[in-house]
């Protein structure tokens, strides 16, 4: 390593407080799908920031909306109206069926958001005053505040942070059964991500993701989906629900919102929308001026572009490799799954050696759970690149 990563390693480890662990690498800039570090070395960027830069690093039209953006208004309270929030509503409501939206920073406070939309909605509107109990998935990940953490209810994650918020259960993903008996005249709603990112690329089937709808709709609870990860054209489709043909009363939506600036926010239809009133919910910096005008010329893109359509085609073109090259080497890899551009290849042990070598071969990409290699690619990432990686990993599993 260079005296300069050396440096910022060092720096880091002295002012940074330890919440991350690191990859041996210090990123100095990029363009689409590649990124260089501090010493000159090129990767393939399979990662994207964890699917933010979803249109690649350092767009150039996106980068032209920032700048000239920049030189307007940066921020102004949510007190008064502007334009670029506006624009943005307009184009996110024009890809699904919903009525409203709602702007904040992240997917952790998008999901609370949309835990406290669905409480009130159920609680003010509805008059259901016990129904606050919202209903999740083992296998989830919904945030790191105190009400996420609650939600996705994994015991590592709490530790040290306990007494987390109340109001949350937890059943198998795919067991209806389960679902049908925890619901009871507290339950508010349920909430699911379509595809599990945190849990190893996880994709809940299709079947089970409309039985959760059609029991909500039976049991009048709301049914609501965290598109964080799996939402603005990642996994095949605009939103990720939409590969399952259901239509959820709220969703969250965050990371490639604004391919890169924070944002996230909520969606629903303008009936539930009806739980917030003026005071009930609010944010300072949330859909500011210059996050949303880039988070608006995102979603142009992506529409213009079709890029769920070219994420579903280099998606499948990946896994039939990689399932193609499963059979022919038996014992290599475990599992393939995934929709779209949003991929988990598992191996059959301990996977840190052969992502260690991705790594030093110039792939980034993220390891789930010490054993999936998890891929997230810019949705502009070129077949050649997709191609590299794959007869790189295909190489190393062979050595294996």
């Amino acid at each position: 390593m260079s005296q300069e990563f050396e440096t910022i390693r060092h720096d880091d480890e002295a002012y940074v407080m330890h919440t991350y662990g690191r990859y041996p690498v210090a990123l100095d800039h990029g363009f689409n799908a590649h990124v260089w570090d501090v010493d000159g070395k090129e990767y393939v960027d399979l990662l994207a920031g964890i699917a933010v830069t979803s249109l690649g690093h350092c767009n150039d039209e996106v980068c032209r909306t920032l700048e000239e953006q920049a030189r307007r208004l940066w921020h102004t309270s949510n007190l008064f109206y502007q334009r670029p929030q506006v624009e943005l509503a307009r184009r996110l409501l024009g890809t699904a069926h919903f009525g409203r939206a709602f702007f904040c920073n992240s997917g952790a406070e998008a999901n609370e958001a949309l835990i406290k939309l669905a409480r009130r909605y159920m609680t003010r509107i509805r008059g259901k005053k016990d129904a606050c109990d919202i209903i999740t998935l083992s296998g989830c990940f919904h945030g790191r505040t105190l009400g996420t953490l609650a939600a996705t209810g994994r015991d590592s994650l709490m530790d040290g942070f306990t007494p987390v918020a109340g109001g949350f259960k937890q059943v198998p993903a795919g067991d209806l059964e389960a679902l049908a008996q925890a619901m009871d005249e507290k339950t508010c709603a349920v909430l699911l991500e379509v595809v599990q990112g945190e849990g190893g690329v996880i994709v809940l089937d299709d079947d089970y993701v409309r039985g959760v709808e059609a029991l909500c709709r039976e049991r009048d609870v709301l049914f609501c989906c965290d598109e964080v990860q799996a939402g603005m054209c990642r996994s095949g489709r605009f939103w990720a629900f939409q590969t399952c043909g259901v239509k959820p009363d709220i969703i969250s939506m965050a990371k490639a919102l604004a391919n890169g600036l924070p944002m996230g926010g909520i969606m629903a239809t303008a009936e539930v929308a009806r739980g917030f009133e003026p005071g009930s919910h609010a944010t300072t910096f949330g859909g500011s001026p210059l996050v949303a005008s880039v988070a608006a010329k995102t979603v142009e893109i992506m529409v213009r572009d079709d890029m769920a359509g070219r994420a579903r085609i280099l998606g499948e073109r990946v896994m039939d490799r990689a399932r193609t090259f499963m059979q022919a080497h038996p014992g290599c890899i475990s599992e393939v799954r995934g929709k779209g551009l949003f991929i988990g290849i598992e191996l059959p042990g301990d996977a840190k050696d052969v992502w260690s070598r991705l790594l030093e071969k110039g792939f980034i990409c993220n390891l789930c759970h010490g054993k999936t290699l998890r891929l997230l690619p810019p949705l502009t990432i070129s077949e050649a690149d997709l191609d590299a990686f794959m007869e790189t990993l295909e190489g190393l599993l062979l050595q294996n």
